[in-house]
C-alpha cells in the first residue's frame, strides 16, 4: 500500500501531495468472527485514510502527546484511559486550565464501526471528532495552526509524519487521519462473553455461570416465559429486561439517538440542537455496553455512579419525557417503562454485563503510551 495522497484543508497553510516517501504498511486488525461478520457493514474508515502500521504508530503519540494542548497538560489520553476501556473515570473531565467539560467523556472502542461521533452526535467522521477536543476552548485550547507549529518543533514527528504519509509536512489533516487510524485500532472483542457469543444457548450455559446465564437471559428478552427453564433460582419472573433492544450486536450499541427518561423535562437537548429536530430532544447516543464495569460514572451527564444505580433507573425510576424511546416505555407491565425485577435478577444482570469486560484491551501495550 502506498502512502496516502489528500489534500489538506488549508487550515494550517499547507496542502498534503502525498510525497515520495516509501510505502507504508497495511494494518492487520485481526478480527474475530463476531467483528469479520458486522465488518463489510458498519465500518466506516475512508478511502483516503487506510489504516496504516505507520500511521497508527505516529496516532499513538500523538493520542498521548500532552503538547497538543496549549499549556502541555492535557492530551487526547487524559479523558479516554486505557484502564478505564478508554473512558473518563471523572463525571465531568478536566481541560487544560482546571475547567470542567459539561458532558462525561465516552469510551472510544469499536470506533471502526461508528458513523456518528460525540453524545449528540455533532461529527461526522472520526477524522472530524478527533480535532474538536484540541480547539475547545475547556479541553486543550488550541488552534489548528498553533497545533501543528508546535508540532514542527518536536524533534520525533517530521520522520514519523514522513513515514506515515511520504513527506515530513506536518498538517492538521495528517494529525486527523494518524489519530483516527490509531483510535479506529482500539479493538475490544476479548471479554468472556465473546467466548460464548453466537454460539448456542446450551453452549453459552457451559461458558457463563449461572448467575450470568441469567442476567444474559434477562439481558436479551423482552418477554419470555421459558427463559428461567433449568436454571433453578427461586423468584426469577417470567419476562426480561429488554436490554438488548439498544445494547445489541457484537458492538452492544444500535449507535442511534435515544431518550432514556433520565429527566422528565429536557434539561440538555442533545442530538435535539444538532439536528434541529423537536422530536429528537434530550436525546444522546446509546453507548456500548462493552466494558460498562470499567466506565464508570454512566450516562450523558455521568449522573450514576454505580451500575447499580443504571439498574435502579431502568428498574423504576424512568421518567415521562415528552421524547422517552417507546422500547423503554414498552419494556414494563407498569407505566413508564417499570420491570419490578428482583434482587437476585438485579444481581444477575450485573453478574452479565460484568462478563463483558475485556482485559486484553487495558493491558495491551501497543495501547498504551509510548513515552
Amino acid at each position: 500500500m502506498g502512502a496516502c495522497n489528500v489534500d489538506d484543508n488549508g487550515d494550517d497553510g499547507g496542502g498534503d501531495d502525498g510525497g515520495s516517501g516509501g510505502p507504508t504498511t497495511a494494518y492487520d486488525f485481526d478480527l474475530s468472527q463476531q467483528f469479520e461478520d458486522i465488518d463489510d457493514a458498519f465500518d466506516t474508515t475512508p478511502d483516503d485514510n487506510p489504516t496504516t502500521v505507520e500511521g497508527v504508530e505516529l496516532g499513538r503519540h500523538l493520542f498521548y502527546d500532552v503538547r497538543l494542548s496549549k499549556n502541555n497538560t492535557i492530551a487526547c489520553a487524559s479523558c479516554h484511559k486505557q484502564e478505564n476501556a478508554f473512558a473518563d473515570p471523572e463525571q465531568f473531565s478536566e481541560g487544560f486550565e482546571g475547567k470542567r467539560t459539561s458532558r462525561n467523556s465516552m469510551s472510544i472502542v469499536n470506533m471502526r464501526w461508528q458513523s456518528l461521533f460525540f453524545w449528540d452526535g455533532r461529527a461526522n467522521s472520526l477524522e472530524e471528532q478527533v480535532l474538536m477536543p484540541v480547539q475547545d476552548e475547556i479541553e486543550m485550547g488550541m488552534t489548528l495552526s498553533e497545533m501543528t507549529e508546535k508540532l514542527k518543533t518536536i524533534d520525533i514527528y517530521p520522520d514519523m509524519f514522513e513515514s506515515a504519509f511520504g513527506t515530513t509536512e506536518i498538517t492538521s489533516d495528517r494529525v486527523s487521519k494518524a489519530l483516527s487510524q490509531f483510535i479506529r485500532t482500539l479493538v475490544s472483542q476479548n471479554s468472556k462473553f465473546d467466548e460464548a457469543y453466537g454460539k448456542s444457548d446450551a453452549a453459552i450455559r457451559q461458558i457463563l455461570s449461572t448467575e450470568e446465564y441469567l442476567g444474559y437471559r434477562l439481558f436479551i428478552t423482552h418477554v419470555d416465559p421459558d427463559y428461567g427453564s433449568g436454571i433453578n433460582i427461586p423468584g426469577s419472573a417470567s419476562r426480561g429486561a429488554n436490554c438488548g433492544d439498544c445494547h445489541r450486536t457484537a458492538l452492544f450499541t444500535t449507535s442511534t439517538f435515544t431518550n432514556n427518561g433520565l429527566d422528565s423535562l429536557t434539561t440538555d437537548a442533545g442530538y435535539g440542537d444538532i439536528s434541529g429536530k423537536n422530536k429528537f430532544d434530550g436525546t444522546f447516543k446509546t453507548p456500548t455496553v462493552r466494558n460498562i464495569e470499567l466506565t464508570a460514572p454512566y450516562m450523558h451527564d455521568g449522573r450514576f455512579a454505580t451500575l447499580e444505580e443504571v439498574i435502579e433507573h431502568y428498574d423504576e425510576h424512568v421518567l415521562d419525557h415528552k421524547n422517552l424511546d417507546s422500547q423503554i416505555s414498552e419494556a414494563g407491565n407498569t407505566w413508564p417503562g417499570k420491570l419490578n425485577l428482583t434482587d437476585q435478577e438485579k444481581a444477575a444482570l450485573i453478574a452479565f454485563l460484568k462478563t463483558l469486560t475485556d482485559n486484553d484491551l487495558i493491558t495491551n501495550p501497543k495501547y498504551a503510551s509510548p513515552f
